[in-house]
């Protein structure tokens, strides 16, 4: 049986366009459920800051993936760019401060 969804779990960024600091083109974004913003235009996505926000719908491309896939992608630590864990992580990544 094939399980529909109410929404897409994942979208990938195709206009970044004054957000160039939150969202980069071609980067699969993790799709937030939010019926205020779809009936606004808007998908709330988990952008570059760790943090969940609306966009413009028409950003994004929306993409349906495989269970299997779905599930290793929401099971994976979130990092932030500053290198501290979000709320949905365990891990941190360190800075390399070997000298070359």
């Amino acid at each position: 049986m094939i399980r529909k969804r109410e929404s897409p779990v994942f979208a990938v960024c195709v206009d970044n366009a004054g957000y160039r600091a939150s969202l980069e083109i071609g980067k699969l974004y993790q799709v937030v459920p939010d019926n205020d913003a779809t009936n606004h235009g808007l998908m709330r996505v988990i952008d570059e800051s760790g943090e969940d926000y609306g966009y413009s719908a028409n950003r994004f491309f929306a993409l349906a993936v495989p269970s299997t896939l779905e599930k290793l992608l929401l099971s994976k630590p979130k990092i932030k760019p500053n290198g501290r864990k979000s709320s949905a992580g365990k891990r941190t990544r360190t800075k390399n401060t070997a000298k070359k």
